[in-house]
């Protein structure tokens, strides 16, 4: 069921940084991307995705560049996008994992895809570097608020993230990148924890 997200605070209201709310970190703990053909109707309507979208773009960006924006896709959008996308695939050379029909069906995944466009300033003195992060933050940060909505969803990115015949289909100009399609949806199954990094090799305490 979707839940209510709260509302934006007001510019100059003072925030707590230093904690969270009660079970945040079980939320975290436990954060899981649902399986990609396990999302189906209802999504999120169009209150709650714009809900979602703007607890999305609550991410570090630093010196307020805002580098990244959306495109939604809904309805029968997600049909004509996947038409679209057989048509780009059926002219492409490699065929190994762009057919037709399984890129047709591609949008139609999930009732709301929405594909997070990093957008950086490269003449902005904020290295491009931290503009691109900060895209892929405005990801990780959707999957959670799709989450607190009740939803389930997944980052994904695929061919499609990376083809120039899409990027001109969705009007990206230069230096534009999709940093990932996020999809969601209800899922129609539980995901099982998968293994987790081996904290004791990924981490490394620097003795000078």
């Amino acid at each position: 069921m979707t839940k209510t997200l709260p509302s934006a605070p007001v510019t100059g209201d003072c925030l707590d940084t230093a904690g969270g709310p009660e079970g945040l970190a079980g939320f975290l703990a436990t954060r899981r991307s649902s399986g990609k053909m396990a999302l189906a109707e209802p999504g999120p309507d169009a209150a709650t995705l714009a809900d979602i979208l703007r607890i999305a773009a609550r991410v570090p960006d630093h010196r307020r560049v805002e580098p990244w924006r959306f495109i939604t896709f809904t309805g029968a959008a997600r049909e004509r996008f996947g038409a679209a996308l057989a048509e780009i695939a059926e002219a492409r050379a490699d065929k190994s994992e762009s057919d037709a029909s399984t890129a047709a069906n591609l949008p139609l995944r999930a009732p709301v895809v929405v594909a997070v466009i990093s957008s950086p300033d490269p003449l902005h003195k904020t290295p491009v570097w931290e503009q691109e992060l900060s895209a892929g933050a405005v990801c990780y940060n959707m999957l959670l608020a799709a989450r607190a909505a009740g939803f389930g969803a997944v980052w994904l990115s695929e061919w499609i993230a990376f083809d120039h015949d899409v990027d001109a289909l969705l009007g990206l100009t230069a230096g534009e990148r999709v940093a990932g399609y996020l999809y969601i949806g209800t899922p129609t199954a539980e995901a099982p924890e998968r293994p987790r990094p081996d904290m004791a090799v990924k981490v490394t305490a620097w003795a000078g």
